[in-house]
């Protein structure tokens, strides 16, 4: 088994050797995000805006973290459909479980690089450092990748199904999860009917918990309990949902028709 998970792993690290589309897909796109959000945030800084207003980089700098981690698991997967690849993956003896721990270790380790960049990076130009969270970054980093890993099953699963015609839906439903996850304004201002959405996300339980801690200095256990419960929930629905995907286009001859789009 280990040998087979290892093996997906090093088919993707070793694109990264000579490209610079899947290295500005780490660093690039996420510093651009750092640079917005963070001069806008030093800019109400100095017209006297509360201190609070810290949070638009925490909230950016964790909503990245589920971004990258989800993106770890679909991209990885659509690159074996760019490449013509899948079926000589699904023709090895590798098991789907095999499949999925491979790329959820792939979105792992972009999550957790893209992080530690971001993170010196706005401690650097804007004397934010994420670790004032102290002890409840921990619980918070790894819930937002709990869920970035069940949004990523979820949309592998639609890539499986419709190949490159769901490329839409890898970019799509983070952002689309994004407003009503209350990322950078608290639950409070969405109308009544996104409120009930929002907080059937596990992601909005840990933004609103990240603005309890830095406003208030308070760690809200519950929030985290609760959207790690919601996690394994999400997790456990992902995972049955891309294991039936996966059955059902193997039995259909999709999978060959896919790949050769």
């Amino acid at each position: 088994m280990i040998s087979r998970i290892t093996g997906i792993l090093l088919r993707h690290l070793y694109l990264y050797q000579r490209s610079l589309v899947r290295w500005m897909e780490l660093f690039f796109w996420p510093l651009m995000n750092l640079l917005l959000w963070g001069f806008l945030t030093y800019y109400l800084r100095n017209i006297e805006m509360p201190i609070a207003i810290n949070y638009l980089i925490g909230a950016m700098i964790l909503w990245d973290i589920l971004y990258r981690s989800q993106q770890g698991i679909t991209l990885s997967l659509t690159e074996e459909f760019w490449s013509k690849n899948i079926i000589n993956i699904f023709i090895t003896p590798i098991r789907t479980y095999e499949l999925v721990i491979a790329l959820c270790i792939i979105g792992f380790l972009k999550a957790f690089m893209t992080m530690g960049f971001l993170i010196l990076i706005s401690w650097y130009l804007y004397q934010f450092n994420l670790f004032d969270l102290g002890f409840s970054l921990a619980p918070f980093i790894g819930n937002l990748i709990l869920f970035g890993w069940s949004i990523g099953m979820m949309t592998m699963s639609l890539v499986l199904r419709y190949g490159n015609a769901a490329d839409a839906f890898i970019w799509g439903i983070p952002f689309l999860i994004q407003p009503i996850s209350a990322v950078f304004y608290p639950v409070d201002v969405l109308p009544p009917f996104l409120k009930f959405c929002a907080y059937a996300l596990p992601s909005t339980y840990i933004f609103e918990g990240m603005r309890t801690v830095l406003n208030e200095g308070v760690f809200n256990i519950s929030l985290v309990y609760l959207s790690f419960c919601m996690n394994l929930l999400y997790l456990s629905a992902g995972a049955f949902y891309f294991s039936w995907m996966l059955r059902r286009v193997r039995e259909k001859g999709l999978l060959s028709k896919t790949s050769i789009e």
